[in-house]
Parts: C-alpha cells; sequence; structure tokens
C-alpha cells in the first residue's frame, strides 16, 4: 500500500518504520525536520508539506499529542483536507477527545474521505516491536481495508465499533494505566520507607497477584532511577483530561481517575512533564 504518515515523535517514528519494514511504500512529514531523518534513513520518502503528503498514497496516519493538533494537521491552513480525495483513509492514531474525533470524521465523510480512530497502548517499546495493542473506531469495512497496514505496527488490533469507541476504550486502558502506576509507586515507596530492599521486594511482588505490566516494567525503572520516557507524564496528564470529560458526559467523574489526574497534573507542573510516567514516584517522594 502507498501510505503517508505524520507525526514522527517517540511512537510514529518506530511505527511508520515498521510500516517499511513490512513492505508498504510510505511518505512521512513532520513540522521538525530532524526528527524526519530516521525514517529517511530507513527508506521512506519526506514531504516537504501535508498537502504533498496527502497526495502520496491512498491511506494517511496521523500520531500527534492532541486534539488541537490533529484537527491542525488535517484542517488547519496547509493541511492534509487541502489535497485529499474521495475514497482516501485518515487513520488518527493519537489520543484524543471522543465527541471531537466524531466530529473530525464528520467533516471528512462531507469531502468523501474515510475516517479510523486508531489510538495505541504498548508505550515505546511496543511501537518500536511492533507489537502495540490498536482500538480503532469508524467504518467495519473501512477497518477491514486498513488492517493489513496495522498489523504491521501492532499485535492485538480490535475493531470497537463506531467512531469515537477507539478513542473510548484508549480512555479505559489510560484510566486503569495511570491507577496501576500509582499503585506501583506507592507499593515501592512503601518498601523504601520500611527499610526493604526494595528490588527483592518488586521481585517477590511481581510474581505474585500485585503483578501488572506496570510494576514488571516501570518498578525496575523507578528502583533504577531511571526516567527516561517511553510514555511522557505530560501526555498521560493529558489523557486522563480526556477521560475525565468522556466521565463527566457519562455519569459523573470517578475518584480514582480524579486523583491520579490531579497527581498527574501536578507532576507536569513540577517540571516532570517530559519524563517517563514512572517519574510520578518522585511526586511522592521517592
Amino acid at each position: 500500500m502507498k501510505l503517508g504518515f505524520a507525526g514522527m515523535g517517540i511512537m510514529g517514528s518506530p511505527m511508520s518504520q515498521n510500516l517499511l519494514k513490512a513492505g508498504h511504500e510510505v511518505t512521512v512529514w513532520n513540522r521538525t525536520a530532524p526528527k524526519r531523518e530516521p525514517s529517511r534513513a530507513a527508506g521512506a520518502q519526506v514531504a516537504a508539506g501535508l498537502p504533498e503528503l496527502a497526495r502520496s498514497g491512498e491511506v494517511m496516519f496521523l500520531c500527534v499529542s492532541d486534539t488541537p493538533d490533529v484537527e491542525r494537521v488535517i484542517f488547519g491552513e496547509s493541511g492534509l483536507a487541502e489535497d485529499l480525495r474521495p475514497g482516501q483513509v485518515v487513520v488518527d492514531m493519537s489520543t484524543i477527545s471522543p465527541q471531537a474525533t466524531e466530529e473530525f470524521a464528520a467533516r471528512l465523510e462531507a469531502m468523501g474521505v474515510d475516517m479510523l480512530d486508531a489510538p495505541v497502548s504498548g508505550g515505546q517499546a511496543g511501537a518500536i516491536a511492533g507489537t502495540l495493542a490498536i482500538m480503532c473506531g469508524g467504518k467495519e469495512e473501512v477497518f477491514e481495508r486498513v488492517k493489513p497496514a496495522l498489523e504491521a505496527m501492532g499485535k492485538n488490533i480490535v475493531y470497537c465499533g463506531p467512531h469515537g469507541n477507539g478513542q473510548r476504550v484508549k480512555a479505559v486502558n489510560q484510566v486503569i494505566c495511570a491507577l496501576n502506576i500509582l499503585a506501583v509507586s506507592e507499593g515501592l515507596l512503601f518498601a523504601k520507607r520500611m527499610g526493604l530492599d526494595v528490588g527483592t521486594a518488586h521481585q517477590v511482588v511481581s510474581s505474585g497477584a500485585a503483578g501488572s505490566w506496570m510494576l514488571s516494567n516501570l518498578g525496575p525503572k523507578m528502583i533504577a532511577g531511571d526516567w527516561a520516557p517511553g510514555f511522557m507524564i505530560r501526555l498521560q496528564a493529558k489523557d486522563l483530561r480526556i477521560a475525565l470529560g468522556a466521565m463527566e458526559a457519562t455519569g459523573g467523574l470517578l475518584d480514582g481517575t480524579a486523583l491520579t489526574a490531579r497527581l498527574f497534573g501536578e507532576a507536569a507542573e513540577r517540571g516532570l512533564g517530559d519524563e517517563g510516567t514512572q517519574a510520578l514516584v518522585k511526586l511522592l517522594g521517592w
């Protein structure tokens, strides 16, 4: 397939390279030129702008930071919409507002262009390995059309229903992730305060009922003082704001999510925003 990909961050760059490895023709774009280079070196073409990217293939992938960024890339001045054609597909792999997703899909449909919301889970490691979980909303026939390309980037690819449902499932994912990170942070901090060998405590509880992906993958980073991001605190804070908005629209806030949203927001405000989500433990007094 001939594909375009906008957004060469810590997720989008390796995702685009996995599309290349799978044999697809890929053209990439990023607002800052240096971030385009790893994909160029892997064999991608580089578009000078978004309209040129829109002309490069049948499916356009996006992986950017937030709802306004997606709107700007698609509909902004010199955005994709200037050169999108009927029959093309826009696949948004960012994590954004479900309500905005529905609006964007309607605007694209009026142009004869289909859209899928296809946010991902698995962090930078999953993006590099091509093992992401991908949750998709939109028309099922469009999902089936695009699925061969998604299979180059993920291993658990699930159709979740109409437009916006991929983002809603991602919000569920982020709520569970954030509460789990808080649990890991407090548990390991508790072990440290009791004077335990934290590594030993981690080894034991990881193999029991407390075991989880977050404990196994982020726990060792907390213990080692490794704050490099697989996923940034500021993005987790953003995702929780999206989840809170969806909760308010469907029955009210849930206490645990409200708490973790406050803590991640405070961590970002205190200068930890570009560090990995494991750095939440620093806010708690590590």
